[in-house]
């Protein structure tokens, strides 16, 4: 019988990685096919138009539409700034005068005679977007990006909160299994990729970001805690672009959840080399990821370390899984029982199920096989 399940996440001494590193629009490619960029480097750079500010001068200085051009101190495509008088009306034979000063700094767009009215742009906003990871440019993206590639470490994880960020590793947990509270945090920690153990608290995350730690990888955060962070549940959003100080990757689950031994000893080995980091996640159609590559180079052989991935295990009774859509998302148990029978769902399709007995609360539930993932436990 075929099996159903949804495999693993990746934690490999050493693979091929690819990244598109894309514009949100077009604009210009700075890196060619087969240059060696950092990750630091920026490939593709644009601009994005500035906010637009109609404003209505013939209300303003009570002018007809057609007047507007004719009392206007600047014209079409011409720069104005903050405060600077846009406008001008004159009254009794220039002895009274009123004005009107622009509200931005930035450029007068167009100036209508049928409306009376003129649209301000600010400045536009520029772009620009990085390799992301130490690589080559493998192929060009014409006017929107490039494709880089590196061999690499790559360990990915559950769940993770705020954006892209690079750093050398370093390990502060002793073992897999060790809580990291506020107390453990140092000043010395800064600007550091920094390894834990089975939990990192909401203090000691808060800590991270005062003291200015780049990125903490953990086997588990509580998911409490996410919630006090954030304001909000996770329910099936995007995270990555929280403006937390500290990029977090969580690798098994929420709660109490010792490191895999294979993800510790590979970050741990690496410990010194630099490392990027994305806590972006998206637990919905399209998963993404949150991961820590590790790019090597040619005399990295010897730290490369062998590891072996869930997708090689099966699902049956007694297997370890992770629940990976709402309302289980995180959570870890295993599977006590596989029925035969089609379930119906609250959506009227019909689905295989499983029933998975969670660590934490040793409730049981019946879910969708889809809605979970193999885990390795060492």
């Amino acid at each position: 019988m075929a099996q159903a399940y949804t495999p693993g996440l990746k934690v490999t001494g050493k693979t091929t990685i690819r990244k598109t590193r894309r514009l949100p629009l077009v604009g210009t490619v700075t890196v060619k096919v087969g240059d060696r960029v950092s990750a630091d480097q920026v490939v593709a750079r644009t601009e994005l138009p500035g906010k637009v500010f109609p404003v209505s001068l013939a209300n303003q200085l009570g002018v007809l539409p057609e007047e507007v051009p004719d009392i206007m101190r600047k014209k079409a495509g011409e720069h104005v700034t903050k405060d600077e008088v846009l406008a001008e009306k004159k009254a009794f034979f220039g002895f009274i005068k009123t004005d009107f000063k622009s509200p931005i700094t930035g450029v007068v767009e167009s100036i209508s005679k049928i409306t009376g009215q003129v649209i301000l742009r600010e400045p536009p906003i520029p772009v620009e977007v990085k390799a992301y990871i130490d690589g080559v440019v493998v192929e060009e993206i014409a006017h929107e990006g490039v494709v880089v590639e590196a061999e690499g470490a790559l360990v990915q994880g559950i769940f993770g909160l705020a954006g892209e960020v690079h750093a050398p590793i370093m390990k502060l947990a002793k073992s897999p299994d060790e809580i990291i509270d506020e107390d453990k945090i140092y000043d010395s920690l800064k600007g550091k990729v920094v390894i834990g153990g089975a939990l990192l608290t909401r203090g000691a995350l808060k800590r991270c970001a005062e003291v200015g730690v780049t990125a903490f990888v953990t086997g588990g955060f509580r998911y409490n805690d996410v919630k006090e962070v954030l304001g909000y549940d996770v329910g099936v959003a995007i995270t990555g672009h929280e403006k937390l100080g500290t990029t977090l990757v969580v690798t098994e689950g929420f709660g109490k959840i010792a490191m895999a031994h294979a993800t510790f000893e590979l970050l741990c080995a690496h410990e010194g080399k630099i490392a990027s980091l994305s806590g972006a996640t998206q637990i919905r159609a399209g998963v993404i990821r949150p991961e820590v590559i590790i790019p090597l180079g040619s005399d990295d052989t010897a730290k490369v370390v062998e590891t072996s991935e869930a997708v090689d295990l099966g699902l049956d009774v007694g297997a370890p899984v992770r629940g990976i859509r709402a309302p289980y998302f995180g959570r870890i148990g295993k599977v006590t029982a596989m029925p035969h029978e089609l379930m119906k769902m609250p959506s009227e399709t019909k689905v295989r199920v499983l029933e998975v007995e969670f660590e934490d609360t040793h409730e049981r539930v019946l879910c969708p096989r889809a809605n979970v993932e193999t885990i390795e436990r060492r």
